[in-house]
């Protein structure tokens, strides 16, 4: 169990995971060299089978990386398409709130605002110790809201105003739906299967290589370890060079405060004369 922990957490480090398959897997072609030091030597009539072998590895390895990298960049785009239906949610929440009473509708649009800033920052907070406060906060919100909208029903149980009640429950929905992404990785089995194959295969190129020059073993170490970086790259939504930025969210929040600064300034009017 410590071992599946520990490379569940070492995934979440892109940059950690390039060195440490580089070195295993450089590391692996160089064992591969002392077992050919080791072993008989190769003869010619088994060159042409360890061949048919060593490529037949290599295909699954691409394979299982290919998959791999598919599944990555398939929860990637769930986050985005998430991010998306959150922003969509609050702002459809927003307008809606328009068809309750001015009191009730003033402290759910004030809510929906403070809500959306806390989103934007679960989006762009790295640091775990920060991401706790604003799920402590988010979660504070969602029942100010729940309990806002609740009592607004209760006052007024009509129609229009249970659009707006669905749209906050929409809101809180779609919360869940995007936490529930964010902790959708790649198995940590797929992990371990990745690397132990990926060093096999080391191991069998530096068993069968008629080289023996350090440069010439790190080509395949350096291809895949590139390639187990992209994943991992992909797989973590908070570290990396490729980060999810909330554009929607973003786009939303510019909206709703230049809405208010229109609202909030004076109408000119011209006496007729």
């Amino acid at each position: 169990m410590q071992q599946l922990f520990a490379m569940y957490y070492l995934t979440d480090y892109p940059f950690v995971v390039l060195v440490v398959s580089l070195t295993a897997l450089w590391g692996s072609a160089q064992a591969g060299v002392l077992l050919h030091k080791k072993l008989r030597p190769m003869e010619e009539s088994e060159r042409d089978d360890f061949n048919v072998v060593s490529a037949a590895t290599m295909t699954l390895l691409g394979l299982i990386i290919g998959f791999s990298f598919a599944m990555a960049i398939s929860r990637y785009d769930q986050r985005k398409n998430y991010e998306e239906e959150e922003a969509n949610a609050i702002g459809t929440a927003y307008f809606r709130a328009g068809v309750l009473p001015p009191d009730e509708a003033s402290r759910i649009r004030s809510l929906l605002r403070d809500y959306l800033e806390q989103r934007i920052l679960f989006y762009e907070t790295r640091r775990v110790s920060r991401l706790g406060d604003v799920n402590s906060q988010t979660g504070e919100l969602q029942t100010q809201l729940w309990l806002a909208i609740q009592s607004a029903a209760a006052k007024q149980p009509t129609p229009v105003v249970a659009l707006s009640v669905s749209s906050i429950n929409d809101v809180l929905n779609s919360q869940g739906y995007t936490q529930a992404a964010w902790w959708n990785r790649l198995p940590t089995a797929a992990w371990w299967l990745l690397l132990a194959l990926a060093m096999f295969c080391n191991v069998l190129i530096g068993y069968g290589s008629r080289r023996r020059s350090a440069l010439f073993f790190l080509v395949l170490p350096v291809a895949v370890s590139i390639s187990l970086f992209l994943i991992s790259d992909l797989s973590s939504p908070r570290r990396g060079l490729i980060r999810l930025v909330p554009q929607n969210l973003l786009s939303l929040s510019d909206s709703l405060r230049a809405q208010e600064k229109l609202l909030a300034a004076p109408v000119n009017r011209q006496d007729p004369q």
